[in-house]
């Protein structure tokens, strides 16, 4: 009787550990099969969204404190609001925005984010929300000596890497430098490295001109038109999420007063 028993109790702990193995709890506390999960389902699981970023006035940046704000910042706030989810700010490299959306260590990328197509096929794309342009910035004292794209083939080029101003350089033949964010592109000029920048022209209406750090600076060329997304994963969920969001904030308000907050209204898709 007693081996009988023993026996029986030892089919039972293999049939649990086997149960346990098909069912265990993931890193997040859902008892659903990470695999099987939903983007937003493993988001909300977790309770935070994280959201890629790069230091980028007027869309992502730090107040006195130490907080990020900006347009995108506060959207970006107001959406996980939706979610029920606490929003995580995680500064990355540009350059490999896709391979941190997809290893998880961010969510999605908000960040000004040109609707590219090398963009378009790495990731799912919200709707556009805002209109921009690739502009060239240089010094003031020499601006009127580059009115067109081609004036601006002698100069040698700071570009944020994996950005539309590389792609802008590129598709120019302009002799370039990539570095590791818009606001960098700015220093280098600054401090004689490069002659020139290509940035978002949303960030040159806010970061270069009179009354900024960069009073000396201006830019001159505009080297094309484009619009803004969020990229989330492919196939993910959570597109339709903030695109119905997206929808709702235009017509409450809540987008245009936060664009008129950091100046970015006449900019907004309507």
């Amino acid at each position: 009787m007693k081996k009988f028993l023993a026996v029986l109790m030892a089919l039972v702990l293999i049939a649990v550990c086997f149960a346990g193995c098909g069912s265990n709890e993931n890193a997040e506390g859902s008892t659903k099969p990470a695999a099987d999960q939903t983007d937003s389902e493993y988001i909300k699981a977790k309770g935070t969204l994280l959201v890629g970023i790069t230091d980028f006035e007027p869309m992502d940046y730090k107040d006195a404190d130490g907080n990020w704000i900006g347009f995108d910042a506060d959207m970006a706030k107001a959406f996980a609001e939706t979610l029920g989810v606490k929003v995580e700010f995680v500064e990355i490299d540009w350059d490999n925005k896709v391979l941190e959306l997809d290893g998880k260590s961010i969510d999605c990328v908000w960040n000004g984010m040109t609707l590219t197509d090398e963009v378009k096929e790495a990731m799912s794309c919200s709707q556009a929300y805002c209109n921009n342009a690739q502009v060239v910035i240089v010094k003031a004292d020499g601006a009127d000596k580059y009115k067109t794209a081609e004036d601006c083939k002698q100069l040698k080029f700071a570009v944020e890497a994996g950005s539309a101003g590389e792609n802008m350089a590129k598709e120019n033949g302009f002799d370039y430098t990539p570095v590791k964010d818009q606001a960098t592109t700015l220093m280098e000029i600054k401090s004689g490295t490069c002659d020139a920048a290509i940035i978002d022209s949303l960030m040159a209406a806010a970061m270069v001109g009179e009354g900024t750090n960069y009073a000396d600076l201006t830019y001159t060329v505009s080297l094309n038109s484009e619009e803004y997304g969020v990229g989330f994963r492919k196939g993910s969920d959570v597109t339709e999420l903030f695109n119905a969001f997206l929808a709702k904030a235009k017509t409450d308000g809540t987008v245009d007063t936060i664009a008129e907050k950091y100046g970015v209204s006449a900019a907004l898709i309507k």
